[in-house]
């Protein structure tokens, strides 16, 4: 394989503050850069000092290149420089590397798709060579002087590398020495060549070219005699017949310009959207995707959708005027639908006591994504989770979903689309 191209560095912003939160990347490859990370500096100190300051927003815009990752970095009044290293691959590594991915059919058309699957990993052993840091290979410096290697800066750099690879995985070959562009064409010269390889052992199979040896099968073909009744020389001489003529266009029915029903605000189209929605909701059940059949939506339900989805403004306002109900009510019960649908509105409505093993869960996984100094004091009540001083609540629905709530003047209102992790929620509501 031709060597490649050296491959330039990439940019990155600097990562605003984080209040509180993971500062673990939660994807695959972020939670596996992270983990080959922290075995190959298992001090829990540095570690722990890292994942601080990778939230404070003091590290700089993240520099990204074949063999090295860098950034400044703000400590009290001084800047210093954070570089992280790691061995690039060399040409056999790569080699090696694409060899095993042709192996896998699945990984490989998901490479060529723009994708970065997870499987790839499993190419990356087979191939022994090392795409995730690890010892020996993974070095930090520093010009702040701490006693601890690595320090904290570096450690928060690294964890901050996370963050990155949660949006852009590709940036593991890159700091291996290959971008993006280089390892899709490499592979394909990988598929090339086999292909190429695998067409000269045919030709040796059969004893001949392909084109050989579908000129064999057509002398065949005519050995054993043209069709009963079908002159062939008759057939060959024939000309193609021409297409008949397209026919006209129909004429455009009167009135297009008034609504099919003759009502201002015409319901054809909600209609329609809200058949297709109903059947997606049967589809599923019918497919086995949801455990239950969905029940059909009462008349307060109903309403509250409509306000919710309908694109004509004029639609929730006359809604409000004949609801029955005040219009605040119907507003924020829009709001809430509007977040989780028919499950965001049962949030908003009704409470109800989770059993003590789902509280105890929650409970594990704000610990497991907080350090316990920046947790929030919660009071927990039923299934709502608030923060009084800060005027915010978590509410959990019977979907198992944690629905964020923030207080205002008149009353708890929904603040944004539910999420399966409490520790997400509350990051959310704290952030902004």
């Amino acid at each position: 394989m031709a060597e490649a191209q050296d491959s330039g560095a990439r940019g990155f912003p600097a990562f605003a503050a984080r209040k509180g939160g993971r500062a673990r990347g939660q994807s695959f490859w972020a939670k596996a850069w992270t983990g080959a990370v922290e075995d190959t500096w298992p001090e829990e100190e540095p570690l722990k000092k890292g994942r601080a300051f990778a939230r404070t927003g003091r590290i700089g815009p993240i520099a990204v290149s074949p063999g090295r990752i860098s950034a400044e970095v703000y400590g009290g009044e001084y800047a210093y420089t954070t570089v992280i290293t790691l061995r690039e691959l060399d040409d056999q590594d790569w080699d090696l590397l694409w060899e095993k991915t042709a192996d896998r059919p699945a990984e490989t058309e998901a490479l060529l798709a723009g994708e970065f699957p997870e499987d790839l990993l499993e190419a990356v052993e087979d191939a022994r060579v090392r795409l995730l840091p690890g010892y020996g290979d993974l070095d930090a410096d520093c010009d702040c002087d701490a006693l601890d290697h690595p320090c904290p800066h570096a450690t928060a750099l690294c964890y901050q590398v996370s963050w990155l690879l949660e949006a852009d995985p590709w940036l593991l070959l890159l700091v291996r020495g290959r971008d993006a562009d280089e390892a899709v064409e490499e592979l394909k010269s990988e598929i090339l060549l086999r292909a190429m390889t695998d067409s000269d052992e045919d030709e040796d199979e059969d004893g001949g070219t392909e084109e050989e040896n579908d000129e064999a099968g057509e002398a065949e073909a005519v050995a054993e005699g043209p069709l009963p009744g079908v002159d062939p020389v008759a057939a060959w001489a024939r000309g193609t017949s021409p297409l008949p003529a397209p026919p006209p266009l129909p004429a455009a029915p009167a009135g297009t310009d008034e609504p099919v029903t003759g009502i201002e605000a015409d319901p054809l189209e909600q209609l329609v959207t809200d058949a297709a929605v109903r059947a997606r909701s049967l589809l599923a059940y019918a497919l086995g995707l949801t455990a239950e059949l969905a029940p059909p939506l009462d008349l307060w339900q109903d309403t509250v959708r409509i306000a919710a989805v309908h694109p004509d403004p004029r639609v929730p306002e006359r809604l409000r005027e004949t609801c029955g109900r005040p219009p605040q009510e119907l507003d924020r019960a829009a709001a809430a639908w509007r977040t989780g649908g028919a499950a965001g509105l049962e949030v908003l409505e009704h409470t109800w006591s989770p059993s003590p093993q789902e509280t105890a869960r929650a409970r594990a996984a704000l610990s497991a994504g907080w350090e316990a100094e920046e947790l929030p004091e919660l009071e927990i009540r039923d299934n709502h989770w608030t923060s009084a001083g800060q005027g915010i609540q978590l509410r959990l629905g019977r979907d198992g979903r944690w629905y964020p709530y923030r207080r205002r003047p008149d009353g708890w209102w929904p603040s944004g689309p539910p999420h399966s992790d409490p520790s997400d929620v509350l990051v959310e509501l704290t952030d902004d």
